[in-house]
């Protein structure tokens, strides 16, 4: 196709034809990368040699003797039989389970007084404030109050024992490695 002064188009002075001048007058030419932020050949693997990328051969472990991924299951499997263990999920679950059953009733029952009782939720209490504004400030009064006892109890009750519990189990699993490093 021909431009409105007899050129052929992209014969003219634009970047292509300014790549071609030097390539054709021998003056060193770039070649133009397009940088994609979400394409990495390298992370695919594909600029490197075969093999290069591929994660070395694992040698089996001689019969009787268990990897150390073996080893270190062992100790999660022990620590979560400890009595330890046991009573920090134990009183976990004795603060959890009843909060989140009053938290789950109290928020049925207003939804559903909300939708059979319309005429108790448009009941006045002060001014424009009816019971229905109320209860549902008390959903948000009830959501802070949970939290702050949820992050009082743990405070109190789990997280040194948690805490203990964390730190022997990475003692074990250090001497089921070989050692402290």
């Amino acid at each position: 196709m021909q431009s409105s002064d007899d050129r052929a188009r992209g014969a003219g002075d634009g970047p292509e034809r300014s790549a071609e001048n030097r390539r054709d007058h021998g003056a060193p030419t770039r070649e133009v990368r397009h940088e994609d932020p979400w394409y990495d050949s390298s992370a695919l693997g594909w600029d490197e040699p075969y093999g290069a990328g591929s994660p070395a051969p694992t040698v089996p472990p001689a019969r009787g003797e268990p990897d150390a991924a073996a080893r270190a299951r062992e100790v999660y499997v022990e620590v979560q039989r400890s009595a330890a263990f046991q009573e920090v999920r134990g009183r976990y679950r004795r603060f959890v389970v009843p909060g989140v059953a009053v938290f789950l009733s109290w928020y049925v029952a207003y939804v559903v007084a909300a939708t059979t009782a319309p005429g108790l939720m448009a009941r006045p209490v002060v001014g424009a404030v009816n019971v229905a504004m109320l209860a549902g400030l008390g959903q948000f009064l009830t959501t802070f109050l949970l939290t702050w006892a949820y992050t009082r109890h743990a405070r109190l009750r789990r997280d040194r024992a948690a805490l203990e519990l964390r730190w022997d189990t990475q003692e074990l699993t250090r001497e089921t490695r070989g050692g402290a490093r």
